[in-house]
C-alpha cells in the first residue's frame, strides 16, 4: 500500500508507516501523475482534490484532509468513485482561539482600550467559533454568536442578528467558505457591509480569505474608513494583493491554526479514520511523538491582571512575531508558502503549566486560566 502525505503534516511517517510505503509531496505542486499509484492520499487545505488530480489513479481507497475546512475537496466526486473520505473537524480550534486571543490582546493594548469592556461578535459558532467564545468569555469578555444555519437547525444557544454583529467592538470570523445558498459566506463582508464598519472597530479574519471582499476592503482602506484589521487569510492565496498589507494592523500567512499541537491532532484524526476503515486497532496518539514544549512551567505570585494575562499568553504565542516575519518575507519568491512550510514550532497555551501561589488557590482566576487554555496547579 502506498500512502502519499503532504510534507507539512507533522508525524505523518510515524503514524502511517505501519500501513505501507509513505511518500511525501508538496501540497501546492502535486500533480495527477505524481500520485497515480496512491492507495491513500492525505492532504492539507492547499491541495485541491478533484477529478483532475485523481484522473490517472484507478486504485485509490481513501482521501483525508488534516483540516477543518473541506472546500478544497470535491466530496461528490469521491462519493461517485466510492472513495472513502475523512477530515479533521476541530483539530486546530484551540490553536485558532490562541491566535485570536494573542491578536486581541495586542490590538487592545495598541488602542489603549479596556479588555473587559469590549463586545466581541463571533461569526460562525462551529468548533472553532465555539473555542474562541469559550476562551474569551473565560476572561470576562462579552461575546455574541452569529450562525444562522446552526440557529435554524435548532442549536439552543442564544444568537444575535447580523445588525448586532456590525455594531460590535470586535468582529471575529470563523465560518467555512460556501458559495451558494441563503447563508453563503463568500464575500459575506462585501463593500456594502464593510462600509457600515468604522475605524474604532476591530475585524479579525482567521477562517477563509474569500469571506471578505479584499478588493472592496482595499478600496475603502485607501479612502481611510475601515476597521482595524487582523488578517490571517486572504483572497487568492498564495498570490495575495500585497497592496492591502500597509492597511492591516496584524498580518499573517494563514497560520492561525498552525500550532504543532493542532496540526499533529489533525494527523492523528486521519490515522484514527484510516484505522477504522481498515478495521485495525488504534495504537498511536499524537502525544507519542510530540516533545515537551521549550517553555513548559512558570510560577506566579501576583494577582491575575489583564497585563499579567497578556504576558502569559505572549510568552507562548505572540502574533507580532509572525506579523513581522510575514512583512519581511512576503515579497520573496514563494514567500507566502515558504513561511507556512518553514513555520517555526508553535505550541498551544495548554503546554504551559502555571503554578499559582497558595493565596490564590481559591481564586476564580484559576478556573479562568484553565478555561482560557493553560494548565494550572497550586504550590
Amino acid at each position: 500500500m502506498k500512502i502519499y502525505i503532504d510534507e507539512n503534516m507533522p508525524h505523518g511517517r510515524s503514524f502511517f508507516e505501519s500501513f505501507g510505503e509513505v511518500i511525501t509531496f508538496s501540497g501546492r505542486d502535486v500533480t495527477a501523475q505524481q500520485i497515480q499509484d496512491a492507495d491513500i492520499l492525505l492532504v492539507r487545505s492547499i491541495t485541491k482534490v478533484n477529478e483532475s488530480l485523481l484522473a490517472l489513479n484507478k486504485q485509490i481507497q481513501f482521501v483525508g484532509t488534516a483540516t477543518i475546512g473541506t472546500d478544497h475537496i470535491d466530496i461528490e466526486y469521491l462519493q461517485s468513485r466510492n472513495i472513502a473520505f475523512s477530515s479533521a473537524p476541530g483539530c486546530n480550534k484551540i490553536s485558532v482561539a490562541d491566535y485570536v486571543l494573542s491578536a486581541l490582546l495586542v490590538m487592545i493594548e495598541q488602542g489603549q482600550l479596556s479588555l473587559l469592556t469590549q463586545n466581541v461578535a463571533i461569526v460562525g459558532a462551529g468548533n472553532t467559533g465555539t473555542a474562541v467564545y469559550d476562551c474569551l468569555t473565560a476572561i470576562g469578555i462579552n461575546c455574541l454568536l452569529y450562525d444562522p444555519p446552526l440557529q435554524l437547525a435548532g442549536d439552543p444557544r442564544e444568537f444575535c442578528t447580523f445588525e448586532q454583529v456590525l455594531t460590535a467592538d470586535v468582529i471575529s470570523l470563523h465560518v467555512p467558505k460556501t458559495l451558494i445558498g441563503e447563508h453563503k459566506t463568500f464575500h459575506l463582508f462585501n463593500q456594502s457591509v464593510l462600509e457600515k464598519l468604522n475605524s474604532q472597530q476591530i475585524l479579525i479574519n482567521a477562517c477563509r480569505g474569500e469571506v471578505i471582499d479584499n478588493k472592496a476592503l482595499l478600496a475603502l482602506a485607501i479612502k481611510g474608513n475601515i476597521p482595524r484589521l487582523v488578517l490571517d487569510v486572504w483572497e487568492n492565496e498564495p498570490n495575495i494583493d500585497k497592496a492591502l498589507l500597509p492597511y492591516v494592523a496584524l498580518a499573517t500567512p494563514h497560520i492561525a491554526g498552525y500550532s504543532l499541537d493542532g496540526r499533529a491532532r489533525g494527523t492523528e484524526m486521519l490515522y484514527i479514520a484510516l484505522c477504522q476503515k481498515l478495521q485495525v486497532p488504534v495504537t498511536l496518539k499524537s502525544t507519542d511523538f510530540t516533545e515537551k514544549a521549550a517553555i513548559s512551567d512558570i510560577s506566579i505570585d501576583a494577582e491575575l491582571s489583564p497585563e499579567l494575562l497578556k504576558s502569559l499568553v505572549h510568552l507562548i504565542y505572540d502574533v507580532r512575531r509572525d506579523d513581522a516575519l510575514f512583512r519581511k518575507k512576503v515579497n520573496e519568491v514563494n514567500g507566502f508558502d515558504n513561511m507556512r512550510k518553514n513555520y517555526p514550532e508553535r505550541r498551544e497555551l495548554s503546554t504551559l503549566t502555571v503554578t499559582m501561589s497558595d493565596k490564590w488557590q481559591i481564586s476564580p482566576q484559576i478556573i479562568d486560566l484553565k478555561k482560557i487554555g493553560f494548565t494550572v496547579k497550586n504550590k
